[in-house]
């Protein structure tokens, strides 16, 4: 018999309950499968039947079933991931789907657990458990501020760091506060709330600010790590694409004994003035390579917003290559990968 056959197979849930975890609000979740994989999919009681080609049937039923896998082990499953495992498994790559189910790596105070969502999330946290300085880049929308926001409230919770200290460059590369009305802390607050939204949605709103207060959490603008040495620490600098390689050698230099530092942007989108450089773009010129540091690379496939944020990433993506080098002054080739961190 060939791959091209009609086939045709059910997938037996425990209850109708189970069923309706798996297929998702309205059927989403196989109406995503369905797109992707090619198959013929409908929920009937605690049944779920798939129709296609012997291929199409048997990629659709090896996903539902590692799916409801995730179900009886109580993680909620999301349409994104739906999305991007049924996509994996349509492209031939089921081993990549299989990082639905690696380990969580922190449960909110909502309950919500916190984990790689996609093959280069989960290289991403390896990397960062792995070496002690982590460069992550690529577009928005793929995990790389709010997953090394995980890590970082992880090693404060297992006491592995006992300063957590998050940063940014504030009004773009910059930093004119002075221009701004308010004091300092009115100045910066627009610039950092990210990081901010990001702690409350994994931390208690009091113990955030109870640990703001003791100085055991700190969120403060890049300006403000200038002169320091930053000793057992977890430091993330998010949005680095609009540092200056000025700005990013003082930051790199402040790392001191026993921390950790996790690095983020999105070269594609810099701030800063026409013609000057990114540090972020200048320093994956100069690490790779370097024993203790990881770079992390991430794509459009990598989106875990909303489908419409990926398809619009690929616009961009598609008008840069057509208008040339010129267009992407942010833009560069990417160096080899480096798997030494």
């Amino acid at each position: 018999m060939g791959v091209d056959e009609a086939s045709e197979t059910k997938v037996v849930l425990a209850d109708s309950d189970e069923a309706v975890a798996l297929a998702g609000s309205r059927d989403e979740n196989l109406r995503l499968i369905e797109r992707q994989v090619g198959a013929r999919i409908g929920a009937r009681g605690n049944e779920i039947r798939i129709r296609g080609t012997r291929e199409q049937v048997a990629r659709a039923t090896e996903l539902l079933n590692e799916l409801m896998k995730l179900i009886r082990m109580g993680h909620p499953i999301t349409a994104g991931e739906v999305e991007y495992a049924a996509r994996v498994v349509a492209e031939g790559n089921a081993e990549a789907a299989d990082v639905l189910f690696t380990d969580v790596v922190l449960v909110s105070n909502r309950g919500k657990p916190v984990k790689p969502h996609t093959q280069t999330q989960r290289e991403y946290v390896d990397a960062i458990a792995r070496a002690d300085l982590t460069f992550a880049i690529g577009p928005a929308g793929t995990g790389k501020t709010y997953l090394a926001m995980a890590m970082a409230v992880k090693a404060l919770q297992e006491r592995r760091a006992s300063r957590l200290i998050l940063t940014r460059p504030a009004l773009e590369a910059g930093e004119r506060l002075g221009f701004l009305p308010g004091d300092v802390q009115a100045k910066v607050d627009p610039y950092l709330r990210p990081l901010f939204d990001a702690l409350y949605d994994m931390m208690d709103l009091e113990e955030v600010q109870r640990l703001v207060g003791q100085g055991t959490i700190e969120v403060a603008p890049l300006a403000f790590m200038r002169g320091r040495t930053l000793n057992d620490s977890f430091i993330v600098l998010d949005e680095a694409q609009n540092t200056t390689p000025e700005q990013m050698k003082m930051f790199l230099t402040r790392l001191g004994f026993g921390s950790k530092a996790v690095v983020t942007g999105d070269i594609t989108q810099t701030d800063l003035p026409r013609g000057e450089m990114s540090g972020l773009n200048h320093i994956r010129e100069m690490l790779p390579g370097i024993p203790g540091i990881a770079f992390v690379y991430f794509s459009d496939q990598d989106v875990v917003r909303h489908e419409l944020v990926q398809r619009i990433i690929q616009a961009y993506e598609r008008m840069g290559a057509e208008a040339g080098p010129s267009a992407g002054r942010g833009k560069a080739a990417r160096p080899p990968r480096d798997d030494r961190g």
